[in-house]
């Protein structure tokens, strides 16, 4: 007869591992399967409450959710569009797919995103990583990359659900749709404002909206992004979407650098020049090559960082050493000083800007190349947008 331990004063002994394991595992489905007996004799609880009660996260309710509707701008960011013979930069492809997601959210639907973002070949050169014997003009071999490679879809599906465009997505849609019979249509639109979509039974009741009969670029849909007040998403959603790996090498270079500041310095591609009539230069941003080179730099920012302190420069400017005079001031810092962290993981330049934003944004001070905001800090003071006024290059001091 087996004695109880507490009679015996002993310890009870323990149960081996595995044994353990598969008690506990017994007692969860056991558990889970109660829960669900209990629910399904009630009418008021659905499948979504019974995921609630279960520890299921809300947006994780919201994917399994029957009555989900979706949202298609195209197979790819800005196509169709303007942009389908080429791609514009990260920057413009994030503005359109960040109008995209605002009008899901407004809607209430589901985004159909692209599987794929384009590369621009202009901003797509791995100089930035390479030795200084590397050419400049060195390129990654790709014209477009997983959009799962750059963002974290289910991050991003916290705030706004999203798909992927692939196969497996379109046969869902598909299969809800023959499901649904005379209620599952697909919508075409072209120049209907996103509260129209919401209030016209017309659109609203649709299985799927598509957007694609628009030829313009898809932030021009988002006709009021001027007034801030009428912007659901920020900028900083989309920079601070980016995947895991991206993220987990952006918080290791941040430990690194310690208590630092940044200049985000942009010269070659915006360094566009053309002669008039008369043979004369003239640029769009007059003062911006000025503004951006080092003895420049160093007198705008001393207002702002103090010598002595940790500066990270993030820059397309492929000339060697070409921030090395501001060295007597700070303590520089580039990409390149991390390639043990990077090498691994960034297999084009849109990643790499986008660690770089990320460690950007953890700086104590963050002085932009352009304002995009009032209160922004910036080396130069041309508008960022100008894209008629050409004047003659500017040099001197003003």
């Amino acid at each position: 007869m087996a004695i109880h331990p507490r009679i015996t004063g002993g310890r009870r002994q323990q149960l081996p591992l595995p044994l353990k394991r598969a008690l506990l595992a017994a007692i969860t489905v056991a558990t889970a399967l109660s829960i669900l007996c209990i629910l399904s004799f009630t009418d008021t609880l659905t499948f979504t409450d019974t995921l609630s009660f279960l520890g299921f996260r809300p947006r994780d309710v919201d994917k399994r959710d029957g009555n989900r509707r979706y949202l298609y701008w195209g197979s790819r960011v800005d196509c169709p569009g303007k942009h389908c013979g080429s791609c514009a930069g990260l920057g413009h492809q994030e503005s359109s797919l960040r109008c995209a997601l605002e009008e899901a959210l407004f809607l209430d639907r589901v985004l159909v995103m692209p599987a794929k973002m384009c590369l621009n070949s202009v901003h797509n050169t791995k100089g930035v990583l390479q030795s200084s014997n590397a050419t400049s003009q060195q390129r990654w071999e790709t014209g477009s990359c997983a959009m799962e490679s750059l963002y974290d879809i289910d991050l991003i599906s916290r705030t706004v659900p999203v798909i992927l465009d692939n196969p497996r997505s379109w046969y869902e849609i598909i299969s809800r749709s023959t499901k649904l019979g005379e209620d599952g249509l697909v919508v075409h639109v072209r120049g209907v404002s996103r509260a129209e979509l919401k209030q016209n039974s017309n659109y609203s009741g649709a299985l799927l909206i598509n957007r694609t009969a628009s030829p313009l670029a898809w932030f021009m849909e988002c006709k009021d992004r001027t007034k801030r007040s009428s912007v659901m998403l920020p900028y900083t959603f989309l920079p601070t979407m980016a995947t895991r790996k991206l993220r987990d090498a952006a918080n290791k270079m941040k430990e690194i650098l310690g208590d630092y500041d940044a200049i985000h310095v942009r010269r070659g591609d915006l360094l566009k020049n053309r002669k008039d009539r008369f043979g004369v230069e003239r640029s769009l941003h007059p003062h911006l090559d000025r503004d951006t080179r080092p003895e420049f730099i160093k007198k705008r920012i001393a207002k702002w960082i103090r010598p002595g302190r940790t500066l990270f420069i993030a820059s397309n400017e492929r000339t060697p050493g070409f921030f090395s005079s501001l060295s007597d001031k700070y303590r520089l810092a580039y990409s390149s000083n991390f390639s043990s962290i990077l090498n691994p993981i960034i297999e084009n330049n849109y990643q790499l800007f986008m660690v770089e934003r990320l460690i950007m944004q953890g700086a104590r001070t963050f002085v932009k190349t352009m304002k995009e905001f009032d209160k922004d800090l910036a080396l130069c003071d041309d508008p960022k947008k100008n894209t008629k006024d050409w004047q003659e290059p500017v040099y001197t001091d003003d």
